[in-house]
């Protein structure tokens, strides 16, 4: 990839950002991709589309240390849970056999699991011995007559963040828009009601969460014409161009397709989020007004004042022991913000969020829901996060996976909130989930055992003071 195409990239027009005086988004500084590299950000933007053949083009490290850390769950096809790789060597590299591993890798995907369409990455070893994938892709496809897409997306090109927006443009400019949507089957169609056709960007079906959301846009009449990429199909994608209006979830390194599907397309997009009650609400009546159908409007309403009414009955017994609770959230992106405001639906105080990878919209949105004094932090290590939960009175740490053991061993209550979760929390229905999961790590028996003195400790002090009881002159 070009130096010029990485700088459009960070440039995205679409973010808040570059309406003002500042204008595309940081250069990437040294040890920036601690946190995720760009291979790494493509990768796991495109995996959930589960009936591609994902093939890593590089040393088998590469591969082996990204693989299905997110999550993501289909309700079909397994052939995005198959690792597959090149596994260059040093003699692949020195022989130059490169883009001929990647041509006999791409033929027994093929052949032995016959895929929709195979994706290939690019990391860091290929793009610097000048491997051409794009090549390689056009004449494997002309061969097989399989769509391969090359995804140029090596790690030293920039941060996770680039490289989810390196696989929205290899969507757009190589899969969306090359085949038509299937007609609306009979079976979807009911009689007075519209269906429209809607896009869903940067929504992963982590643990399975949309599945908590899904029923409500077939009741409204809201197919979901492609999702990028949770439990997404190829053929999807590709239609993605015929959708009515999209909305971005909880992703803002996907603007760009959003941005492109208006742009080219005259598809409309709105940020939303599925964290907590109210902002379910109002993504669904984003999408009414976005639609202009003031009959879906009508239902849409309807549907909300069901599901709160339902859910907030439910959630009464759970919200009633959690009251008060002070939470330490530390996460990046959309969820800093969007979690804040699910949290405080169930009466509980966020001390502080963690802004470690929020953009300057995200900071925002923070103040908003949590006033200008909002306490932000960016120290993501061990003695940051158990200094700040100490400063801050927190009763819970909320967190991602790499942050379960500094609670562990500080033997404090923790909750994980990010891709390697296994409760689903989006919607309506994952609400009660993660009231369930809050209440659950916090009653927790084993917090008041582990902080306890150690029996013998208890032993010890016993016998001493016995022991100074039977030579104490005054006994």
């Amino acid at each position: 990839m070009k130096s010029a195409e990485i700088a459009a990239l960070l440039n995205e027009p679409a973010c808040a950002h570059n309406k003002g005086e500042k204008s595309g988004c940081a250069r990437p500084k040294p040890g920036a991709t601690a946190g995720g590299c760009s291979f790494d950000g493509a990768q796991i933007a495109l995996l959930p589309i589960a009936d591609v053949a994902h093939i890593v083009h590089g040393p088998i490290a590469c591969a082996g240390s990204s693989w299905d850390n997110r999550g993501a769950r289909s309700s079909g096809p397994a052939l995005y849970r198959i690792g597959m790789t090149t596994d260059l060597t040093e003699q692949d590299v020195i022989m130059g056999r490169g883009e001929k591993r990647l041509f006999h890798a791409i033929k027994q995907a093929i052949d032995d699991y016959s895929p929709a369409a195979v994706f290939l990455y690019s990391t860091c070893v290929p793009a610097l011995i000048g491997d051409d994938l794009k090549a390689v892709a056009k004449a494997a496809s002309l061969r097989w007559g399989t769509p391969v897409v090359a995804v140029d997306c090596a790690g030293f090109y920039g941060t996770k963040n680039l490289g989810n927006r390196i696989a929205g443009e290899a969507m757009f400019t190589q899969v969306i828009g090359t085949r038509e949507p299937d007609p609306v089957p009979e079976s979807a169609q009911r009689p007075g009601i519209r269906v429209h056709d809607v896009n869903l960007i940067g929504e992963y079906n982590i643990a399975g969460e949309f599945w908590h959301v899904a029923p409500l846009f077939d009741g409204l009449g809201l197919r979901i014409l492609g999702s990028l990429s949770g439990d997404a199909r190829y053929r999807e994608v590709q239609t993605m161009h015929r959708a009515e209006a999209s909305m971005v979830v909880c992703a803002k390194a996907l603007l760009n397709v959003a941005r492109r599907l208006e742009e080219d397309h005259g598809v409309p997009f709105f940020e939303g989020s599925f964290y907590g009650i109210s902002d379910t609400s109002q993504a669904f009546r984003d999408f009414a007004r976005l639609l202009g159908d003031a009959d879906l409007a009508a239902r849409t309403e309807l549907m909300i004042a069901r599901e709160e009414t339902s859910i907030r009955g439910a959630l009464a017994p759970w919200a009633e022991r959690l009251k008060g609770r002070r939470v330490l959230l530390y996460t990046g992106g959309v969820k800093s913000w969007s979690v804040v405001s699910a949290l405080q639906d169930l009466g509980m105080t966020v001390v502080a969020t963690g802004t470690n990878k929020s953009t300057a919209e995200d900071k925002q949105r923070i103040r908003e829901i949590m006033g200008e004094d909002a306490r932000m932090i960016t120290d993501g290590s061990p003695k940051g996060l158990l200094q700040a939960f100490k400063d801050y009175r927190a009763d819970i740490l909320i967190a991602g996976g790499r942050n379960l053991y500094t609670a562990l061993k500080a033997r404090i209550p923790f909750l994980d909130i990010n891709q390697e979760r296994e409760f689903g929390y989006a919607g309506y229905r994952g609400m009660l989930e993660l009231v369930r999961q809050l209440a659950l790590t916090l009653e927790a028996p084993v917090w008041a055992k582990v902080r306890a003195s150690a029996p013998w400790s208890a032993e010890k002090t016993m016998g001493e003071a016995l022991s100074s009881a039977a030579v104490s002159p005054h006994g």
